[in-house]
């Protein structure tokens, strides 16, 4: 009995050790639809905008179940996942930084569900990230989702 609590224990803290190395995509160019189950046949969850950035759970050939920064997890068509990255601000204001840096001048302030593009991978808890509007700066990693 004891032996099998500590395996529980041990899996409960597997389940609670936050996810390194994620991996996140973004849809497409075009609104989907994503679904309780890898078809169209399947019942109609919600319909994602463009851009939106979602985690990658599982790939097969032409589905992938993803999950959104709420937590809510649907099936979506390779085809309308965009090779461009996008984070989601998870804070109320994150700051947008000439370099990677709190000191550096502060290039735009970014509210809480702006889409931001992502540049270039995160480095030290630092990203390089644009604005719609074309303007760039370093963001932190944790005041973005999907990094």
């Amino acid at each position: 009995m004891r032996a099998v609590r500590a395996i529980l224990a041990f899996l409960a803290f597997l389940a609670a050790w936050p996810a390194s190395g994620a991996e996140f995509r973004s849809v497409g160019e075009r609104a989907t639809v994503l679904y309780d189950a890898p078809s169209n046949k399947a019942d109609r969850i919600f319909v994602a905008s463009r851009g939106y950035p979602f985690e990658v759970l599982v790939n097969l050939d032409l589905w992938t179940k993803v999950r959104d920064a709420g937590g809510e997890v649907g099936w979506i068509e390779n085809r309308m996942l965009g090779e461009r990255r996008n984070a989601l601000v998870s804070v109320p204001v994150a700051d947008v930084r000439a370099a990677p840096e709190a000191r550096s001048p502060l290039v735009f302030e970014a509210y809480k569900q702006v889409l931001l593009e992502v540049i270039e991978p995160p480095v030290d808890g630092w990203v390089k990230v644009r604005h719609r509007d074309g303007q760039m700066g370093f963001a932190r990693t944790a005041h973005l989702w999907g990094v």
